[in-house]
């Protein structure tokens, strides 16, 4: 029977994770290394575990509110207030999501009609594009470039914004780049959004994960930018905790109001345990100076600059990212693709990297490897593209 008929063509057209497709295959080979999927190899901490542990034992298994618990609500707001300067009503203006991914989607759908359009900077993460087209929009394309250290320019913006454009994702500190957005930069796409009034969903989830001194900026708390401002930021990345899967998205009262709606129709709530959990990293968090955040971040950035210096010493060249954890180094001197370097490096050394095309069409030439994970493989790691660079 042909299903084709029954299904939504521009769905049915999206591709699958070109993340997933390599971490697929080398789970599926014995002692190989992946640097493929963007995970914390930290486990979550265990006062975090222990809480939800509590938790569960205490008999704590109802529903919570829509919006999630009003306790996590109000320290998700304190959070954000001292750390990024930008101020939310926990009632009213933060929804607590099933991690950001499900952010993402519910302020897609909540702002976008038919045909709207959504500009979706190249590089960035493989969710931004089809979502919008899960939403019934059209996601436009705003190149970035090594030359620019992959910042977003407004002269770019500019130049892709039509009267369909609706919104602008901002994705900073950047997957797969790990490139940033400093206050000078936003500020000049501040600019741009005035003039303009298309909204800015900014997408924080890598807000912790700054190297070299720097300080992320929250694009909400820049002069009149928080009416045109969705916050979206969540636990996976900065407290390893992935598989807890909450997230936030904070904005206007009148914006988040309606993708409630969305979230208790199709979600109702994010789990309990995951909240708790959630709430406990905060609470713990600020009174212990966030030294577990600390210690990750200190952690990745000896690992960001292995990295950095490996690729540079085997002869390819290599922007130095400032923020995430990922390295995203040019293998243009290789004269193959980006899915040719990957499927052979996998099938000859067994590492699986994700080829730079995965996160848009101006990734060719370039491939993506996470340093969230051991030192030990990635040395090995390194070794081993070392030698099949040797090959070709």
């Amino acid at each position: 029977m042909r299903y084709d008929r029954y299904l939504n063509p521009d769905i049915a057209a999206v591709p699958p994770s070109g993340i997933r497709r390599f971490f697929d295959l080398a789970s599926t080979m014995k002692d190989a290394i992946s640097l493929g999927v963007g995970e914390p190899d930290f486990i979550t901490p265990y006062h975090i575990r222990n809480a939800a542990i509590n938790s569960i034992v205490d008999g704590e298994t109802q529903y919570t509110p829509n919006r999630g618990m009003l306790s996590l609500r109000k320290e998700i707001s304190w959070y954000l207030e001292h750390r990024y300067q930008t101020c939310y009503n926990p009632e009213t203006e933060i929804l607590v999501t099933v991690g950001a991914s499900e952010s993402i989607d519910v302020a897609l759908r909540a702002i976008i009609a038919p045909g709207d359009e959504v500009l979706v900077p190249e590089p960035s993460y493989v969710s931004y594009s089809p979502s919008v087209v899960f939403a019934g929009g059209k996601p436009v394309g705003v190149e970035t470039s090594q030359e620019n250290a992959f910042r977003l320019t407004p002269e770019k913006v500019r130049a892709a914004i039509t009267p369909r454009t609706k919104a602008l994702i901002l994705p900073y500190p950047n997957n797969p780049t790990g490139g940033i957005m400093e206050k000078e930069d936003l500020e000049k796409l501040a600019q741009v959004v005035r003039e303009t009034g298309i909204l800015v969903i900014s997408d924080e989830i890598y807000s912790e994960l700054t190297y070299g001194g720097l300080q992320h900026t929250s694009f909400a708390s820049l002069p009149g930018m928080w009416d045109y401002t969705l916050t979206i930021n969540g636990f996976s990345k900065s407290f390893a905790m992935t598989g807890w899967r909450v997230g936030y998205i904070c904005g206007p009262r009148e914006l988040i109001d309606v993708m409630n709606k969305i979230h208790q129709y199709g979600i109702l709530c994010a789990p309990r345990q995951g909240q708790v959990a959630a709430l406990e990293a905060l609470k713990v968090g600020r009174e212990r100076n966030y030294e577990d955040v600390v210690h990750m971040r200190e952690s990745y950035d000896r690992r960001r600059r292995l990295m950095v210096e490996g690729f540079r010493s085997m002869g390819l060249e290599c922007f130095e990212p400032l923020g995430a954890f990922y390295v995203f180094p040019s293998i243009k001197k290789t004269g193959l693709t980006s899915e040719a370097f990957c499927e052979g490096l996998l099938q000859a050394k067994k590492v699986a990297c994700v080829p730079g095309t995965a996160f848009g069409p101006c990734g060719e030439g370039h491939i993506r490897c996470s340093y969230a994970t051991a030192i030990d493989k990635l040395n090995i790691a390194l070794e081993k593209m070392a030698d099949y660079l040797a090959t070709l």
